[in-house]
């Protein structure tokens, strides 16, 4: 019984690990002073995810002719999951020409 549950635990351990890229979710809401624009998020894990793949996740969600500038970091549980606690959000700022 006890070998059992130490392989599902495992398994499901080595299924966890391929599951850390980061990826889009609900942006925090805007506070005053902060830029206008579109507002998007990543869940990641600092661990397992450099600064500029949360960057490249949140890049990818911004419309063209803007670039993803960061705002804030939390780790509330709220939108993202225990793996990937991380939330950063980003706005969506204008390209200058």
């Amino acid at each position: 019984m006890r070998a059992g549950l130490a392989i599902l635990l495992l398994a499901a351990a080595l299924a966890g690990c391929s599951a850390v890229a980061p990826y889009p979710t609900y942006p925090a809401a805007a506070e005053t002073g902060e830029p206008e624009g579109e507002r998007v998020a990543v869940c990641y894990d600092r661990l397992a995810s450099s600064p500029a793949e949360v960057q490249k996740s949140a890049q990818a969600q911004c419309p063209p002719a803007t670039r993803a500038a960061r705002l804030d970091i939390d780790y509330r549980l709220d939108y993202c999951p225990l793996l990937l606690p991380g939330r950063a959000t980003f706005a969506c700022v204008p390209q200058k020409k």
